[in-house]
């Protein structure tokens, strides 16, 4: 395995790449495994593709399912002529006796090649040493396998996803966690995303390519989820407004809380995010979290007697 803090190479095995996140997966909540210490970043990995173009002068390619490591499985049709194993952006199948791309052509969804699927593509299969080139189109919920068959479009997903680079919000709250600041019971406390930006809050998109095949993925915050230490949550769909002493003492427009007892409390703000991508034909969406922790103190106004 190797650590890598950018863009994960086309390379045949799995490569662990540091994510500042609390994980993801494609479905189900995301968990994270093991954090950098020192960043606080998660760890996750994350299979890289398999080469889709063989090195010069070679005809074969790593065998469907195989990774780049095992026997090659050679290109050739059912005559055993070795054929080259990439046509462009075209792949040899030797099951179909073909070269298999991504039609050229603009079927719309109800077209009964579809066969009622909403999903997936439509592939044409064709072999340019035979008169007439295209021999057949067909609907496929995922790209034929082949020696030189395309990257799997999720795995290319996860790879948009790493390169977003994502962090936690960094939380703004008042009263602040700091020497001397302290806030009252039954006193209104104002949170919010205090550097909302790409990183933190979104949209963020990126790309990631192989073999001619690029996924899209765009990642936008959904809610923020203030754990507030006291037993209670707020979910607040918004940023949060800043607290300036010139507001006075009044409740936050958008997210905010109060404290009925006095003491220390840590609150938690947990972004949560949906990472949409498409490309190749297919599409999804990847749930994850990020969160950071604060600490504020609470405390409770004194009547004072003289005299």
């Amino acid at each position: 395995m190797l650590t890598l803090r950018s863009r994960v190479g086309a390379l045949a095995l799995s490569v662990l790449v540091v994510l500042p996140l609390a994980g993801f997966s494609l479905t189900g909540e995301p968990e994270c495994e093991k954090y950098d210490e020192a960043s606080g970043e998660c760890l996750v990995t994350v299979p890289a593709p398999a080469p889709s173009d063989p090195p010069p002068g070679d005809t074969t390619d790593p065998a469907p399912g195989d990774g780049g490591g095992g026997a090659a499985e050679p290109c050739v049709n059912f005559l055993d002529e070795v054929k080259p194993c990439t046509d462009g952006d075209s792949w040899w199948s030797n099951e179909l006796n073909c070269y298999i791309s991504e039609t050229m052509y603009d079927f719309p969804k109800g077209h009964p090649i579809w066969e009622g699927n909403t999903t997936g593509a439509i592939y044409d299969c064709y072999d340019p040493d035979i008169i007439g080139t295209r021999m057949g189109t067909f609907w496929s919920q995922n790209p034929p396998a082949g020696p030189a068959a395309p990257p799997d479009p999720r795995v290319l997903a996860q790879e948009a996803l790493a390169k977003m680079n994502l962090r936690a919000p960094k939380i703004g709250i008042a009263p602040k966690d700091e020497a001397g600041s302290v806030g009252l019971v039954g006193l209104p406390v104002w949170m919010w995303v205090a550097d909302a930006g790409a990183r933190t809050w979104g949209p963020n998109t990126t790309s990631a390519s192989a073999g001619g095949h690029t996924v899209t993925a765009t990642g936008t915050v959904d809610k923020v989820v203030w754990t507030m230490g006291d037993g209670n949550k707020v979910t607040c769909t918004a940023k949060g407004t800043p607290f300036t002493p010139d507001l006075g003492v009044r409740k936050s427009p958008d997210c905010g809380h109060t404290y009925s007892t006095m003491g220390e409390y840590t609150v938690t703000a947990t972004a949560h995010w949906t990472v949409a991508w498409s490309g190749m034909g297919q599409s999804g969406e990847i749930p994850m979290t990020l969160d950071r922790s604060t600490t504020i103190r609470i405390g409770e106004a004194q009547a004072v007697k003289t005299g």
